[in-house]
């Protein structure tokens, strides 16, 4: 490939508040080899407060390649589309500050994109951390009980079709085709799009040649509020399209509302005196006893592979990706319900606000 043939790239990042993690992704962004390869990386910056954005200033006035925009919606998908707009290139491929990459990432999505006439490219994400905790949110990331193996980029030997991937590449006409990001949707943009895609007659391809790292949440309570969110933000997708990427995704709501039934059944019966208090609690104490039976083996087979150490915490961890989604898809529908200008209090609101966002 000779200079006057080079395949044109823009990178895309959108980032907010990553000081932990930017200069591992940026160096790792410029090992890329792009050899022969004219290319830009675009970083959108939702108005960090952290010193993000020093650190890309810094990092720009070192290296042409790089530009960075201001995202004053400081949410993903207003980013990603501010630099798919500004984007020069005809190839966009979008990396995730929360990441890193082997040097080859680059040149292998635009191989693939070539190779199987894919509209969308991708791989497999592999959690990695340090540390007994986090090691054991890695390891329950990658188990299949965690998702109901909803999620194929969490397999990282899977080659094939499949119905949605977070991070890769698309031609821009592919994108200018079906629309940009849903900028209503604060979590799980990636999912809509691809929805969009498949429903246009594309197609998605994931290949375990494409390799990157991803720095899982670090403590129980930001797993709960990642996953709370992912939950809630499915909501508006199931209203817009009428589906979601995979039915796997119902098992945990179906499962806290179960519980929570079963909850309200005993109350019932008990305040009223109902003979069925006990075959209730009887049954819901089998459930229980099943799904906890259940998690303990998964967390066994989890454990294997990060050290026994992080059994502790596994079964815990399973119960917080499960009841978190369930709850916030739950959430999400009860804030459907609500009738148009209902209002919170202020205090509540605000509350309501940083959980959701």
């Amino acid at each position: 490939m000779n200079a006057e043939n080079a395949i044109q790239v823009s990178i895309i990042v959108a980032c907010r508040n990553e000081i932990t993690h930017i200069r591992r992704f940026l160096d790792s962004l410029l090992s890329q080899d792009m050899e022969e390869i004219s290319w830009e990386a675009i970083l959108a910056d939702g108005m960090s407060d952290d010193g993000t954005r020093e650190i890309l200033d810094e990092y720009r006035a070192k290296n042409s390649h790089l530009r960075v925009l201001s995202n004053p919606g400081r949410i993903v998908s207003t980013g990603l589309n501010a630099a798919i707009r500004a984007a020069r290139g005809e190839i966009i491929i979008r990396m995730d500050a929360h990441s890193w990459y082997t040097s080859s990432y680059c040149r292998v999505c635009i191989d693939t994109l070539e190779h199987t006439h894919a509209d969308y490219v991708g791989g497999p994400v592999v959690a990695q951390a340090e540390g007994v905790l986090p090691r054991a949110v890695t390891a329950a990331f990658h188990s299949r009980f965690a998702t109901g193996g909803a999620s194929r980029f969490r397999e990282l030997d899977y080659e094939g079709w499949v119905n949605t991937l977070p991070f890769g590449a698309w031609h821009k006409t592919t994108l200018e085709k079906i629309g940009l990001f849903d900028e209503s949707l604060v979590r799980n943009q990636d999912d809509e799009l691809n929805i969009r895609l498949l429903q246009s007659g594309g197609r998605i391809w994931q290949t375990p040649a494409l390799r990157s790292w991803y720095s899982p949440r670090s403590t129980m309570s930001k797993l709960f509020h990642q996953y709370f969110q992912y939950g809630f933000w499915q909501v508006p997708i199931l209203r817009k399209h009428r589906n979601l990427s995979s039915w796997r995704k119902f098992v945990p709501v179906a499962f806290v509302l179960v519980n929570a039934i079963a909850v309200a059944a005993l109350i019932f019966a008990g305040a009223s005196r109902a003979s069925l208090f006990g075959p209730i609690l009887y049954v819901w104490l089998i459930l229980l006893a099943v799904y906890l039976l259940v998690d303990l083996f998964a967390s066994v087979l989890a454990a294997r592979l990060q050290g026994w150490e992080t059994f502790l915490y596994l079964p815990l961890i399973f119960c917080i990706y499960h009841l978190s989604f369930g709850l916030g898809f739950l959430m999400g529908f009860l804030r459907l319900a609500l009738p148009k200008g209902k209002a919170f209090s202020t205090s509540v609101d605000s509350a309501w606000t940083r959980l959701t966002r």
